[in-house]
């Protein structure tokens, strides 16, 4: 509390702080410029975004347009240079589009569980007592159910189609990102800093927003953006069983699906979704490593 109520008569020491976070996030931004490997894969993440928003200039042909004379066929074929499905539809273009759906039931599902959990989780740790108490003992509810179950569980009653995808994955990361937040704001909360706003007479509210915030968010997202990898990878085994994406829409988990019936016909065109969504998994992995490397600095 000493220290607390010295910095609130202190301004400019509370102002020396300030600058040192700012000093913190440009060397975090100095860390990533020099990891080669995280700005490779998110170039690659990149040019997946730009060709999956743009997928009517990046595409060939119409990917719902089928042809029974041209099914299956190979990696290299003219005019289908990855080949074609199980009913004539040409592959390169459906995997285009396909990234469209897949990218969009990774990402948010995620950014909406971090909107909802991050705030809750943020609030249960600062708050404290019966708040917290209320909030993470909800919480363990669903936190007890394994997200695949939970996510199959929710599909299951609601029915197939994007929405009840993006639903039901949005409710299965909500709890372990509340868990997080919750935990790293528990750990903050009673530094000096907040002290010291809270004996200058700062709402709480205020201080939740400039003060915990601040200093909670870099965990959070590091934790986040690694749910993305298995959030793609989930919404593509909902679509896989049937609980997804409904056909004819292209999406790389229900590309997989269809095609596994040609995988003894022409396996390298029946595995190339599934090879997609092993990429695109494996680039928001290595992405959320080098984040959570460039921001483990200090001062």
């Amino acid at each position: 509390m000493a220290e607390a109520a010295a910095l609130a008569a202190d301004p400019a020491e509370a102002l020396r702080r300030a600058q040192q976070g700012k000093g913190y996030w440009r060397r975090v931004w100095e860390r990533l410029r020099e990891d080669k490997v995280t700005l490779t894969v998110t170039a690659v993440l990149l040019a997946l975004l730009i060709m999956a928003i743009f997928a009517p200039w990046f595409a060939t042909h119409d990917p719902y347009e089928g042809s029974v004379l041209r099914r299956l066929k190979p990696v290299g074929t003219p005019g289908h240079w990855l080949g074609t499905d199980e009913v004539g539809r040409d592959l390169w273009s459906r995997m285009v589009y396909g990234g469209r759906l897949s990218l969009l039931a990774g990402v948010l599902p995620v950014f909406l569980a971090l909107l909802i959990g991050g705030f809750l989780g943020i609030v249960a740790g600062y708050a404290g007592r019966l708040v917290n108490s209320v909030i993470m003992r909800m919480t363990d509810v669903l936190y007890a159910f394994p997200s695949v179950l939970l996510a199959v569980a929710i599909t299951g009653i609601l029915g197939a189609g994007l929405f009840n995808t993006i639903l039901a994955l949005t409710v299965s990361f909500i709890p372990p990102i509340i868990r997080i937040s919750e935990s790293v704001t528990t750990q903050v909360r009673h530094l000096a800093f907040v002290e010291a706003a809270r004996a200058s007479g700062a709402r709480p509210l205020t201080i939740m927003r400039y003060h915990v915030l601040n200093n909670v968010l870099g965990p959070i997202l590091v934790y986040a953006s690694s749910l993305i990898s298995i959030c793609i990878i989930l919404a593509a085994g909902l679509s896989f069983l049937g609980l997804g994406v409904t056909p004819p829409n292209a999406e790389w988990g229900l590309m997989l699906n269809n095609l596994r019936q040609a995988l003894w016909v022409s396996p390298i065109v029946a595995a190339l979704p599934g090879v997609m969504i092993f990429i695109t998994s494996m680039c928001f992995n290595l992405m959320s490593d080098g984040l959570r490397q460039a921001m483990d600095v200090r001062l």
